[in-house]
């Protein structure tokens, strides 16, 4: 999939957050959008993931030739972000379940091996409400990378991961960027180490020098 990005704006009442954006991400391509907290990298990934409207501008999704309509994206994309939730009344199993109704699981991806490879072997009959954060994090991550879209959205990938589940996370996310377009919204340096590609979103505040 590629993503093209017209003057594009946001803006909240009168505050604009940013405007005049205009970019091309690639297929098969990272990108990583920095900036500090409260920059907009959120609010961008979000315009990009069809869930928030922008104010002006365009945004034109391409497949090949073919134009993607807006109302189809979402088939087409996996997002994950701190502001998400699950569905916690389910347990891991019944997650997947009802995931892949939705989104079929890259390869061939059996559930049980998508269990085995987020290391919650053990989880498997447990409520999701009663996961830890961290858990809760490497699921939401498992479901969004070996979910099979062309566009995997990241914002903020190793919220409330320690250690091991950031080492999770950068090991599995590189293994499955092979022909599909990666955009990362962070500040912290390992989330987005393995993206080609660096979109500071600060150049498209409306106060940013030119």
């Amino acid at each position: 999939m590629q993503i093209n990005l017209t003057n594009l704006g946001k803006r909240y009442n009168y505050e604009w957050i940013f405007r005049n954006l205009t970019y091309t991400f690639e297929p098969g391509s990272s990108y990583a959008i920095l900036g500090h907290n409260g920059s907009g990298k959120s609010t961008l990934l979000t315009v990009v993931a069809g869930y928030n409207l922008h104010s002006e501008g365009t945004i034109t999704y391409t497949s090949g030739s073919k134009i993607i309509e807006q109302d189809k994206v979402y088939q087409q994309l996996s997002l994950t972000a701190p502001y998400l939730e699950l569905v916690e009344e389910f347990t891991l199993a019944e997650m997947l379940n009802f995931h892949t109704r939705f989104k079929p699981l890259r390869h061939n991806l059996s559930q049980v091996q998508l269990i085995d490879r987020m290391g919650l072997q053990r989880a498997r009959n447990k409520y999701v409400k009663d996961f830890s954060s961290g858990m809760k994090q490497r699921l939401k991550l498992g479901l969004a990378i070996y979910s099979d879209t062309p566009l995997l959205l990241l914002d903020e990938p190793t919220t409330n991961l320690d250690q091991e589940g950031i080492s999770w996370y950068q090991e599995h996310v590189t293994q499955h960027n092979e022909s599909r377009l990666i955009i990362v919204g962070s500040n912290i340096a390992h989330e987005y180490s393995f993206c080609q590609h660096h979109l500071h979103i600060t150049d498209f505040h409306p106060t940013a020098r030119k």
